[in-house]
């Protein structure tokens, strides 16, 4: 193999090259390659010498860079790029921790730049760890104060972490970055929907669908205030157009079994939780909500296994352990029920409905004063209007017999 180098003067063009001097370059470069395939096919086989003597040195730019320092900056630029794109694949792949410690592996520069941040983010939201999540967001936005991109689940993380003063500052930054940005009117519509102002929030994020018609998150966010206005057949189509544009955005097929668990439906819940649990396997709250759809069918069984692999999903989510104890209170195994609760209380020490399902565990096995106990803590723990109702209604009966208390 012979490495041609020509050197073009500088304005001219190749079309204007010297027709006898191109035919003297090619009888040059012809001999050149016969010289050099009769020294290749006289050494033995592995010796590449008289290659390494011609690129050695190689012209870029007008400089002369020795072949090793290109060879081992091309090898450098793939590493990089390799690692990036096993990062991407793995958090695609929703193995959230395992991308992250592949990003891990970046070097220093490379680690804080705002795409790679804006990753890391990302990932940390699917592990509901929103803290880590805002930290890598904020950081982001420091080393790339004017990309938008992933700053629509930044905002959805300030609205977990209930940062209302973040979230608005945020949503205006954006809005005067870019008024034509779907992502801007995310932040606006999620800043309204944590002031519970639903009308409004959906009327941000229709602003964002109307500016982006192929932006399935904005379809997504949709669907919830649809849902949180209790318009579930609204909810249903927004949910279905995000699906329509990304068959994997899984948010929109959880979406759709909550509102299907919500009427009663309970076939097609399962089925739509089923297919969310399907693209991301990983994910602590798709298995609770299964199995909650699992326990509905009365396949107690399967509900119950899959609130154990949700409890070993994220140890720290109270929710599968909730369910689980809610299970084991229908199939009368108290004792179980009671101890799982009590695992609990130390994960949610201020969560009212643990307190209220122990009241109503220990008066089903009339324990009334320890039942009384803690029907009042629940109360004390000012849980939601709905559930202050249902926990006074539970004192008022809490000596009526159960046979009795089924027939009123």
């Amino acid at each position: 193999m012979a490495i041609r180098s020509v050197t073009v003067r500088k304005g001219q063009s190749w079309a204007n090259e010297n027709y006898d001097e191109g035919i003297r370059n090619e009888a040059f470069d012809d001999s050149r390659a016969n010289n050099t395939s009769s020294n290749c096919s006289s050494l033995p086989p592995g010796d590449s010498r008289p290659l390494e003597t011609e690129v050695a040195t190689m012209p870029v730019g007008g400089v002369t860079i020795s072949a090793s320092c290109i060879l081992n900056g091309a090898l450098e630029i793939l590493g990089l790029l390799r690692t990036l794109g096993e990062g991407y694949r793995l958090f695609c792949m929703y193995r959230c921790q395992d991308a992250l410690d592949v990003y891990m592996k970046l070097p220093h520069k490379h680690y804080n730049t705002g795409w790679v941040l804006c990753q890391v983010g990302k990932a940390y939201v699917e592990l509901v760890d929103y803290l880590e999540a805002d930290r890598a967001f904020s950081l982001a936005r420091r080393a790339s104060p004017y990309s938008l991109e992933g700053l629509d689940v930044y905002s959805t993380v300030l609205y977990h972490l209930k940062e209302e003063m973040k979230l608005s500052y945020l949503a205006q930054e954006l809005i005067s970055t870019d008024r034509l940005a779907p992502q801007s009117w995310c932040a606006m519509g999620n800043c309204y929907s944590l002031q519970k102002d639903h009308e409004t929030a959906l009327k941000n994020f229709q602003r964002a669908v109307q500016l982006d018609s192929r932006f399935a998150y904005a379809h997504t966010l949709c669907g919830h205030e649809y849902v949180a206005l209790e318009d579930f057949e609204n909810g249903i189509k927004s949910y279905q157009s995000a699906l329509r544009i990304d068959a994997r955005h899984y948010k929109s097929w959880h979406g759709l079994g909550m509102v299907y668990l919500r009427q009663e439906k309970n076939e097609f819940s399962e089925h739509h939780f089923q297919m969310a649990f399907q693209i991301n396997p990983h994910s602590s709250v798709i298995m609770s909500y299964l199995g909650t759809a699992l326990h509905a069918l009365k396949r107690n069984e399967e509900a119950l296994e899959m609130m154990e692999r949700a409890i070993l999903a994220d140890k720290k989510n109270p929710l599968p352990r909730y369910q689980k104890a809610n299970i084991l209170v229908s199939l009368e195994s108290f004792d179980e029920a009671l101890d799982v609760l009590e695992e609990l209380k130390e994960y949610a020490p201020r969560e009212s409905s643990v307190y209220a399902l122990m009241g109503k565990i220990y008066k089903r096995r009339n324990m009334y004063e320890k039942a009384m106990l803690h029907f009042g803590l629940a109360l004390d723990l000012k849980p939601s209007a709905t559930d202050v109702a249902t926990i006074k209604a539970d004192i008022e009966k809490l000596h009526v017999p159960d046979e009795l208390e089924d027939s009123l």
